[in-house]
């Protein structure tokens, strides 16, 4: 019997000693970056915007979710309101592909869309992963489900109520990082979501300049596209954005 337990206690500790340099592996990364814009004297506007990602990668698993923010008013009141959530599960099954699951929420209040949800799965696949260059694309198919808002029609009279929508998907992802010089990167990212009633397509790219540290100034233009957006609204949106940005590795 004590044989058999010193056996057992010497496997457990084997596997202890096995597990503790993949638990050491596991990396936190998280990405904060936030800008503010105000004016006063014949106008008053402000405008400001915030994101925040975060991930965890351990072993053959990678985590990672994030949000995002935009805020935009005058001196009559709020002229621009969207926050989106999202996450995303990856398993790497070799050394440059890797399946994921995701999932995306968004809300905003002058799109004409209420809210929009979308879950997808699929696969990816690294094409550069250094830390000069990272380059990698995800393509796969998902569900997605969304409620335009009850507005009025031209004429001013007749009620036109919110309309819920769900239909399948298809989803692509590219994602783009390259670092310039020591102190200045680039990044790409694009999504599209196609349906049969509607494709979404949002391009987000920065410009990114080391100032001290963890700290970074980021110039940034993102496009918003809906093919089939609700009536009264227009199908592109743009935002430019000058940012502080913080990083931790």
């Amino acid at each position: 019997m004590l044989m058999q337990k010193g056996r057992i206690s010497c496997a457990v500790a084997l596997c202890l000693m096995t597990l503790l340099p993949q638990v050491a592996a596991a990396q936190w990364k998280s990405k904060a970056e936030a800008g503010l814009v105000a004016s006063r004297g014949n106008t008053e506007t402000e405008s400001a915007n915030a994101k925040f990602d975060v991930s965890r990668e351990f072993v053959r698993w990678k985590h990672s979710a994030g949000a995002t923010g935009v805020y935009a008013s005058d001196e009559f009141g709020a002229t621009g309101q969207r926050w989106e959530a999202r996450g995303q599960t990856e398993y790497r099954f070799n050394v440059k592909g890797f399946w994921f699951g995701s999932g995306r929420y968004e809300e905003d209040r002058f799109s004409g869309i209420a809210y929009q949800a979308t879950y997808g799965t699929g696969l990816g696949w690294r094409f550069f992963d250094t830390d000069r260059t990272k380059l990698s694309a995800q393509i796969g198919a998902g569900y997605k489900v969304s409620e335009s808002r009850a507005t009025i029609d031209d004429d001013g009279v007749t009620f036109i109520p919110a309309d819920r929508d769900e239909e399948a998907i298809g989803q692509g992802n590219l994602n783009y990082e390259h670092v310039l010089t020591d102190t200045t990167k680039v990044i790409d990212k694009l999504l599209v979501e196609a349906g049969a009633e509607n494709t979404f397509v949002q391009n987000d790219f920065s410009l990114q300049v080391k100032i001290l540290g963890s700290l970074a100034l980021a110039a940034g233009y993102s496009v918003r596209h809906n093919s089939n957006p609700p009536d009264g609204f227009r199908a592109t949106d743009t935002l430019t954005t000058l940012n502080l940005v913080y990083e931790l590795k």
